[in-house]
């Protein structure tokens, strides 16, 4: 890869600070965005150039573009929470679809020619077939899915009228943490079910709720493909390469191809942990599909994706170890 600056927006959050160290290993010079409303600063290396701001500010980010040089932006920076979603959909719109607006259109306005953009299984809503592939209905049921499919339709319409290129990677559930203990989910509030578990396993909150029991599943929970937040990263290290390489605009989704019920996860992690912590059965939260599975052949087949973390007790693992990391440290800092 030529070494030239990237923009990573929302870097010093749980995915963009995995992809911070990834482009780091990888000979890449990144720069970091982030307005650390949920991200953390002690996330991003302390020699990786960092601003902290919005990523819809376009006054900020064309300074940043120009000062450092910037030929490819990837975009994390946004609000995930679906039940949120449901309850504030205006700010989904605000925070996610209208800064990106303003990201995409300074970005042209500037000469960036790439664009990696963090996107979500949420677009499909409820699947009719699974796995979901890429030409499968994007129907999202809630307005998290709905602002991160209005995104791909701008860069879609963008890309026909500018120079820039682009790839959408549809992840599915992302979990687990650094191998090598760098990083990990660092907000006590996340509502990712592999950290909630694992919260509960070490004693930080009082074991866990499991919402919905009801759904057309085996064990009556939802499904859901796990993915490793490493295996994410060099998602967007190969799909840099396929642009490099002169590689077309593309929709692409980032899974494993197998899913595990919440149960299923649940009883993984207790095995894992050694800890039977209590669950607290709940019902449905509004905007839960019942079952979220990738179709991962267009990811392995044109970018070349080659997943080294497909197994979920060592999602479980590299999650449990880097919980354990924050509490030493939060102890260490309390003397």
């Amino acid at each position: 890869m030529a070494n030239k600056r990237i923009l990573v927006t929302g870097g010093a959050g749980y995915i963009g600070s995995h992809m911070v160290l990834s482009l780091l290993d990888a000979g890449e010079a990144p720069v970091v965005l982030d307005n650390l409303s949920t991200g953390a600063r002690f996330a991003v290396p302390q020699n990786v150039p960092f601003y902290k701001g919005n990523c819809g500010d376009a006054d900020l980010v064309g300074a940043i573009i120009k000062e450092q040089g910037i030929d490819t932006i990837v975009h994390f920076a946004a609000s995930i929470i679906v039940s949120e979603s449901m309850a504030d959909p205006l700010r989904y719109y605000a925070n996610n679809t209208v800064n990106s607006r303003a990201l995409i259109e300074t970005a042209v306005q500037h000469g960036v020619t790439n664009f990696i953009f963090s996107s979500t299984a949420a677009v499909y809503g409820e699947p009719e077939v699974v796995p979901i592939r890429e030409d499968s209905p994007t129907l999202p049921i809630n307005p998290y899915g709905r602002s991160k499919l209005a995104i791909e339709w701008m860069l879609a319409d963008t890309a026909k009228v500018s120079p820039l290129k682009y790839c959408a990677l549809r992840y599915f559930n992302v979990a687990g943490a650094d191998p090598a203990g760098r990083a990990g989910q660092n907000s006590p509030q996340a509502t990712h079910l592999i950290k909630i578990a694992v919260q509960a396993a070490v004693g930080s909150r009082s074991g866990m709720d499991v919402y919905g029991t009801d759904y057309p599943t085996a064990d009556g929970s939802c499904i859901r493909d796990y993915a490793h937040v490493s295996d994410l990263a060099q998602a967007h290290l190969d799909s840099l390469r396929y642009l490099r390489n002169g590689g077309d605009n593309l929709a692409c989704n980032i899974g494993y191809g197998s899913g595990y019920s919440v149960r299923e996860v649940v009883d993984v992690v207790k095995q894992v942990s050694g800890v039977d912590f209590e669950v607290r059965l709940k019902g449905r939260r509004a905007g839960d599909p019942a079952i979220l599975v990738a179709a991962n052949d267009r990811a392995k087949n044109v970018l070349g994706w080659k997943p080294r973390h497909d197994d979920l007790a060592e999602i479980v693992r590299h999650a449990l170890d880097w919980e354990k990391r924050l509490i030493a440290s939060d102890r260490r800092r309390a003397k």
